[in-house]
This record gives structure tokens, C-alpha cells and sequence, in this order.
């Protein structure tokens, strides 16, 4: 299976949510929502550890469906099993967020009409125009 991030409007919104799954299917639902988040989350696991990094992949069919993090204090990789997951809090800045394609669009346009606006100037200057 090839995943796919999907970026719509929603994110932007979760920064600050925490998720408390009471079900399998609650679980599932959390966990594409922190895959898809383009900031960092916390973990609190069963065992009381919680553990703060961005969530890069999961695995959520097989014998042992899990995530897999980026620790913000550990270097390499976590593999954390679903069945550990007690809360998903989004508690990193969504770098992404209030980046869509209008905003770029807009920018974009903006650059080349300051370019055009310049070059336009510089010819005047020089009496082309």
C-alpha cells in the first residue's frame, strides 16, 4: 500500500485537539488524522510514557497495526503499537497550514506584477517607453 497525504482545510483546525479513542474504529479515524498533520503530536501510551514527534507512517492492518515517529528527543525511529495509543494530542504548529494553492496563486501573481511594475520602470528610465 503507497500512502498518500492528503492536505485539505482541516488541519489547520486541529492544532491544539487532543483525541481520546474509546473504539477501534475511533482509533483508525485519530490515527489518519495525525498521519495527515504536518506538525508534531503526542502520544500518551498505556504505560503512562508519553512521546512527542512527528508521526511519518502506520501500518494499520496485520497482526499489529501501529504508527511509526520521528521522537523530537530521540534520534531514529518508534514504532508504537495502536493497542498502546491512549490519546493523540496535536500539539505542534501545522507548518502547512494557511498554505493552499490560492495563497500561492496570489503570492505568485504578485511577484510577477512587482517584476513587470520594475522592469516597466526601468525602461521608462532609460526613455524605451
Amino acid at each position: 500500500m503507497t500512502d498518500t497525504k492528503q492536505h485539505g482545510s482541516e488541519e489547520g483546525l486541529l492544532q491544539g485537539k487532543v483525541f481520546r479513542p474509546t473504539n477501534s474504529k475511533e482509533l483508525a479515524e485519530a490515527v489518519e488524522l495525525v498521519f495527515d498533520y504536518r506538525g508534531d503530536a503526542t502520544l500518551g501510551l498505556t504505560s503512562g510514557e508519553t512521546i512527542e514527534g512527528y508521526v511519518f507512517n502506520r501500518h494499520g492492518s496485520g497482526p499489529r497495526p501501529c504508527l511509526q515517529v520521528f521522537p523530537k528527543k530521540d534520534a531514529g525511529i518508534r514504532e508504537v503499537p495502536y493497542a498502546d495509543i491512549v490519546t493523540i494530542a496535536f500539539t505542534g504548529e501545522d507548518t502547512a497550514s494557511g498554505k493552499s494553492w490560492e495563497v500561492w496563486v496570489a503570492k505568485k501573481e504578485s511577484q510577477r506584477k512587482a517584476e513587470r511594475d520594475r522592469v516597466a520602470a526601468e525602461a521608462r528610465a532609460r526613455g524605451h517607453l
